[in-house]
């Protein structure tokens, strides 16, 4: 009966477990792409922001931990022991043997700390030991969700550039097919086909080149987000229009605000721990008060059998002052120590400081320049179309030779690729200027 049953459960687990896990790996992927979908999929998949919430979790407790010595410490000492030999005694010249061969205690023993540095400072910093905690998990999200935007862009205008070559190769096909047929009327002789097959061949690789790309692009949004690796690309919905869209000129006016900055935020939060470890080495001429009660339960006998049957016990309680009188100048080093760090901090942030300065007014240039070639480009597309389609025509016409049909097809297949490079980088270089000036968030 138990044999069958097992078999009947490992059955079940056959069919159930491939079903649950199928699951669980559906539950995990993206049905449909926008950036805001991937930025909120990577702040709860990625190992680093993980780790990051799981710092904040242990530095709470450590806290807690640190705090707790503010309650009573209660503590029980328990030791049972046989005299091999008694210890001896000398009363009035005569060596005496004293006790008895089987003694047990058991203290218990309640501690409450009144005053002491080290508590002190706990309290007065979990506070800032949290939110220091917290601000380093909001400057990892604010990192990723940089990094995951620009991922994203690359990987959706790398698409749309194999999009491109791809319509290249259609209109290259189609001029070859031209060229073929002119060839076999003799209206030409062979060295347009020859010149459209070089250029479609020379469009095929650089297709497959850009598909190559796609794929490792694609592999780098996924280890970004944390999304799993044996599934397959990530389904990105948008499209070169909505990106357009997104292109927008950003206030070139607008000032790097240092507080803004998730950087300097923590480093005040430092300099506020390390004015309280300032105080904290002050506190070391203070005394460390403690109260005590201590109650303990003693037995003693001469046979071991009877040694809990009878008991003496004590008990106890007093007020302890701990006060070091001279530590060789250790606390006035200490406190020197600790002053010179604060003005270390100072320093600190004049660095900071000069290094946001930098870092806007070198992301402000590249935005703009960026933003100015995007434009530029954006221009030049359409030209480029307006003049491949009326050489085509002339050329159809018999006015324009085939040359300079292949001329304008290249210029207008290098004006739509570098204008997708421009969008990207547009928007990339808008990142940056936006973790410059301290606006870029992670609340998505």
């Amino acid at each position: 009966m138990k044999r069958a049953f097992y078999l009947l459960a490992v059955a079940c687990g056959l069919f159930i477990s491939p079903q649950v896990f199928a699951q669980q790996s559906t539950d995990s992927l993206l049905t449909s792409a926008t950036l805001q979908e991937c930025v909120r999929y990577a702040l709860s998949h990625q190992p680093v922001i993980r780790q990051s919430r799981i710092d904040e979790a242990i530095t709470d407790r450590t806290v807690k931990s640190k705090l707790a010595d503010w309650y009573p410490q209660i503590n029980l000492d328990y030791n049972i022991q046989h005299y091999l030999e008694l210890p001896t005694s000398v009363f009035g010249g005569n060596p005496t043997k004293v006790g008895v061969s089987n003694t047990s205690t058991a203290q218990f023993g309640l501690n409450q700390n009144l005053f002491t540095r080290d508590l002190l400072l706990a309290t007065n910093t979990a506070r800032d030991v949290r939110k220091q905690s917290r601000q380093t998990t909001a400057r990892n999200q604010i990192d990723l969700v940089a990094d995951v935007s620009k991922a994203y862009y690359d990987v959706l205008l790398t698409t749309e550039q194999i999009k491109v070559l791809n319509e290249d190769i259609t209109r290259l096909e189609r001029s070859l097919k031209d060229a073929n047929n002119q060839y076999a009327s003799g209206i030409v002789d062979k060295t347009d086909a020859k010149r459209a097959t070089i250029s479609l061949n020379n469009a095929h690789a650089q297709q497959k080149a850009a598909r190559e790309l796609l794929t490792s692009k694609q592999a780098y949004l996924k280890e970004l987000m944390g999304y799993p690796l044996n599934s397959g690309d990530v389904p990105l919905t948008q499209d070169s229009s909505a990106v357009a869209a997104e292109v927008t000129g950003a206030d070139t006016l607008l000032t790097a605000d240092y507080k803004n900055r998730i950087e300097y935020q923590l480093l005040e939060t430092q300099q506020s721990l390390l004015q309280a470890n300032l105080k904290y080495n002050k506190w070391s001429y203070l005394p460390t008060v403690s109260a005590f009660v201590n109650y303990s339960f003693a037995y003693q006998n001469e046979q071991f059998g009877k040694l809990y049957s009878e008991n003496f016990p004590n008990s106890l309680l007093g007020l302890k002052l701990s006060l070091p009188i001279f530590q060789g100048g250790k606390r006035v080093h200490n406190i020197r120590m600790a002053e010179l760090q604060i003005q270390r901090t100072q320093w600190d942030f004049a660095a900071l400081r000069s290094q946001i300065n930098s870092q806007y007014a070198q992301a402000m240039a590249t935005y703009k320049s960026n933003y100015n070639d995007y434009l530029t480009l954006k221009e030049n597309v359409q030209m480029a179309q307006d003049v491949y389609d009326m050489l085509q025509l002339q050329y159809k016409e018999g006015i324009k030779t085939y040359l300079d049909v292949l001329v304008s097809e290249t210029e207008l297949r290098s004006a739509q690729l570098n204008f997708y490079n421009s969008m990207y980088q547009v928007l990339s270089s808008r990142i940056d200027l936006q973790k410059a000036l301290g606006t870029l968030t992670a609340n998505y």
